[in-house]
């Protein structure tokens, strides 16, 4: 008799194949980016051009933490405003494509059968999700789901818990992370927004470029071997792990290519990236 997981991996094969999906790690920054024209908007703008179209984004957000791992199966989930102090055209903003619980809950299958997966049918879209596919798919036409951050476990958990996703993504499955590389809100020059970065943010930025570079995935789920300049950098890794969620679906010999890098208040990196075989 069949598994429940294998019974979904053989829907999964049975599936009309697709392109192999890209998959994105969007260095998001500030909320107010969502209303904003700006190189980084920009470049978000142009990242999904001449792109396969997905079937379904799934996002992990810095902004969805949880203890246990969760996923949406929120059939309309809606923009949540999880911010304060911004101007109120940001609070306007609409953002509200349908959901898919069709994909979310075979992703939860699969993962099912290493890891215990619960479903939200409440969740909606965090700033981490909406107000960058709001420059990448600005008509909210694709269905979006959102897989949780479980805060109680390490970072190799995170990278691990991908790799059972691959097929996903010859089926149409778009997987988008959004945190920051590089996110110290406490030392965050507020008086220039525009300050070059810090030398230690400067340093642990480059040391995972160079480590993406070179596919080092090792090195970046072990980023505190970095020193200081990791301990400074991701003083708390919420914003670092989704990340880790991108590269555990990365093939072998799969294109990595940089779509943004600038710094942002001094201590945030807004590099982001895209995979694409």
């Amino acid at each position: 008799m069949l598994t429940s997981a294998q019974q979904v991996l053989n829907e999964v094969k049975a599936m009309p194949p697709t392109p192999l999906m890209p998959a994105f790690f969007i260095g998001h920054g500030s909320p107010i980016n969502a209303i904003i024209d700006n190189q980084f908007t920009q470049d978000l703008a142009k990242s999904t051009r001449n792109l396969p179209s997905p079937n379904a984004i799934m996002v992990v957000s810095a902004h969805w933490l949880t203890k246990g791992t969760f996923i949406s199966v929120n059939k309309f989930p809606k923009a949540i405003y999880d911010f304060g102090g911004f101007p109120n055209a940001l609070y306007d903003i609409k953002y509200e494509p349908i959901g898919s619980p069709e994909y979310a809950l075979q992703v939860k299958t699969l993962l099912d059968q290493s890891h215990n997966i619960q479903t939200s049918d409440m969740m909606g879209l965090d700033h981490g999700a909406w107000s960058i596919l709001r420059h990448m798919y600005p008509k909210a036409n694709m269905p979006v789901f959102q897989l949780s951050i479980d805060v109680t476990q390490p970072a190799k958990y995170h990278y691990d818990l991908m790799k059972q996703l691959a097929a996903f993504r010859k089926k149409g499955l778009m997987i988008v992370g959004s945190g920051n590389i590089v996110h110290n809100l406490g030392r965050v020059n507020w008086n220039n927004p525009t300050a070059g970065p810090y030398d230690w943010t400067f340093e642990f930025d480059a040391y995972v470029e160079r480590n993406l570079q070179t596919g080092n995935h090792l090195a970046l789920v072990d980023y505190l071997k970095a020193g200081q300049c990791a301990n400074l950098s991701v003083p708390s890794n919420e914003h670092y792990l989704p990340m880790l969620y991108v590269l555990g679906i990365q093939e072998k010999n799969e294109q990595l290519k940089f779509i943004h890098h600038s710094f942002d208040m001094g201590s945030i990196s807004m590099r982001s990236f895209l995979l694409q075989g």
